[in-house]
């Protein structure tokens, strides 16, 4: 009799995890999970009203890893072979920045795992606003999320403003970076929604150390408070029991995106 082998069935993600983008009104949140979901700039989007949602799936763990450097050292080489690479299902929820609708938008920090802080990097006052944001980040959402504080607009910041050559820039790496330290916020990324820059590289960070977190056993696929389900535990739907369309970065888009772009 024939020996009959069967390969289990590749699972179009390992694992979902709820993000949440915060800021002002204004910095670019929505453009943001725009361009990150579908690829393109919207110029003329509406303020967000509340929250609005979008998903994508990214490759985490090693081989994609490695252009990241966080969990495995770069050029890390592993004895059995490249090992099967594991995707991340992001629930992006973005937030209004307005204070009208604060009451609503916080209510959506619960069971988030991760978090974009955005700031214009071109409107010091909203850097002034990130550690409120933050403060309330941290007394709503659960304890351990992933942040990554994201400077937005730095087409904008390139940009002159005089004959001179002035910068429209407000707010400088090194000091958006000191405030990272300070607050213990794990990592600084400058982003243009407009040209794509960085865009991946911000969603990215927060995912890789997202997936550190499940490798290390921080939480409970099974407890909807941790914000991370693994496939089939939620039906395959998103946080709140929907099923959205998906946009899927495959690993051959990652590697170009981190050649081309310093963004894995």
């Amino acid at each position: 009799m024939p020996n009959i082998t069967t390969d289990a069935p590749k699972l179009p993600w390992n694992y979902i995890a709820k993000l949440v983008c915060i800021g002002d009104s204004g910095t670019g949140k929505s453009s943001l999970t725009i361009r990150l979901c579908e690829g393109r700039f919207s110029a003329s989007h509406d303020v967000t009203i509340g929250v609005e949602f979008g998903s994508r799936i990214v490759p985490v763990g090693p081989p994609a890893n490695t252009s990241l450097g966080i969990g495995q050292p770069n050029g890390q080489q592993w004895p059995n072979g490249t090992p099967e690479q594991k995707k991340m299902k992001l629930s992006l929820w973005d937030t209004a920045g307005q204070e009208t609708y604060k009451s609503i938008t916080r209510s959506y920090f619960r069971g988030a795992s991760g978090a974009l802080l955005v700031f214009d990097v071109t409107r010091r006052s909203s850097f002034e606003s990130v550690t409120a944001w933050l403060n309330d980040l941290r007394q709503i959402a659960e304890e351990g999320i992933v942040v990554i504080l994201v400077g937005n607009k730095l087409d904008l910041a390139e940009q002159s403003t005089d004959i001179e050559g002035g910068s429209k820039r407000a707010v400088s790496r090194e000091e958006a970076e000191d405030w990272c330290r300070r607050e213990n916020v794990v990592k600084y990324v400058e982003t243009s929604a407009k040209s794509g820059e960085g865009v991946e590289k911000a969603f990215l960070e927060v995912a890789e150390r997202i997936y550190q977190n499940i490798e290390a056993g921080k939480y409970d696929l099974n407890d909807r408070r941790s914000g991370v389900k693994g496939y089939g535990t939620g039906g395959g739907r998103d946080m709140q029991g929907k099923a959205p369309k998906t946009v899927n970065l495959t690993m051959n888009d990652a590697v170009k995106s981190g050649q081309g772009r310093n963004c894995c």
